[in-house]
């Protein structure tokens, strides 16, 4: 398992807000979900997004959009044009003119919603949460992050798009799995892109020794991890790898691995019924008791507390 990898393994679509809008320009929309993580597609027509407090990002025709929550944005087809509908959590949107309700009014069919025969088709699929895995990829990405896969366009959409008019049994399950496809293959191509200037764990890659070392750590998290181990692994000195990875990564190899066996522990509480015992013996904790003491270090409360009140997503915390 790659970096990468294990922190894409996070974002997981369960029953996502998932349709396929028809508008007729000039048509804006205020976004007020707070959804912490949106997959937004420009299908036919063009459309920019606009961050609260942030500058406008354009979506090209065919584009990918990817947008981190919870604050607000609108997202429109002319600059400044002032909203005419706000979508609030759920789905629910309403009028801004009056505050009427608009769902039932505008609704078009399975998954589809706007104005009939609208020339602007735009794809929407919003996430409902994530956990602590993901936190540094989601705290690498910025308000928005746009893949435009070029004029071959994307297949990957387009297989999407032809699911949202089916109703089948096992279709939400199925519609949820290719959002997370869609979603894994824009963030991967999308850091690709950033080259020198991704976040450390990507940049690693580009450091064999580096590379391997983070690869090794989520592959084998539970394994009892020494530097000297890790650097023989490798084929480097301890001190080699030490240096390299903390210039690379921005932390010592085991204060990262720390870091992430907390993370995949904090996911698991609340995703499994698993016990913390167990929980403790699958992230690479000796006992419950040692997992519990550097649990409630960084995160200020016990797990079994966390387990019952876990505090706001990682995307909200992360926000700007």
């Amino acid at each position: 398992m790659d970096v990468l990898e294990a922190l894409l393994d996070g974002p997981r679509a369960r029953g996502a807000f998932l349709l396929r809008a028809l508008l007729e320009p000039p048509w804006s929309l205020r976004i007020e979900d707070r959804a912490p993580l949106t997959v937004l597609a420009s299908l036919h027509g063009p459309m920019w997004v606009c961050p609260d407090g942030g500058e406008p990002v354009p979506v090209p025709e065919g584009s990918v959009a990817i947008v981190r929550g919870p604050d607000f944005y609108t997202v429109t087809d002319i600059l400044g044009l002032p909203p005419d509908v706000v979508i609030y959590p759920g789905g629910r949107c309403t009028s801004v003119e009056d505050g009427r309700g608009l769902w039932d009014e505008r609704s078009l069919g399975v998954r589809t919603w706007g104005v009939p025969g609208g020339s602007t088709q735009i794809l929407v699929g919003s996430y409902e949460g994530h956990g602590e895995a993901s936190r540094p990829l989601l705290a690498a990405l910025p308000r928005v992050a746009v893949h435009d896969p070029g004029a071959s366009g994307d297949p990957l959409l387009d297989v999407l798009v032809a699911e949202l008019g089916v109703e089948a049994p096992g279709q939400r399950a199925l519609l949820d799995r290719l959002l997370d496809v869609l979603l894994i293959s824009t963030l991967r191509s999308w850091f690709a892109a950033q080259a020198d200037e991704g976040p450390g764990w990507f940049r690693a890659r580009q450091d064999p020794a580096v590379g391997a070392a983070l690869t090794l750590l989520h592959r084998e998290v539970a394994h009892p991890w020494t530097v000297e181990e890790l650097a023989g692994r490798v084929g480097v000195s301890r001190a080699a790898l030490g240096r390299r990875f903390t210039s690379i990564v921005g932390e010592p190899p085991m204060s990262y691995l720390a870091t992430w066996r907390l993370a995949l522990a904090a996911d698991r509480l609340t995703s499994s019924d698993a016990t913390v015992a167990a929980i403790a013996r699958q992230v690479g904790y000796a006992t419950p008791f040692s997992l519990s003491t550097a649990f409630k270090r960084a995160y200020d409360v016990s797990p079994q507390q966390y387990r019952q009140a876990p505090p706001p997503s990682l995307v909200a915390r992360t926000s700007s």
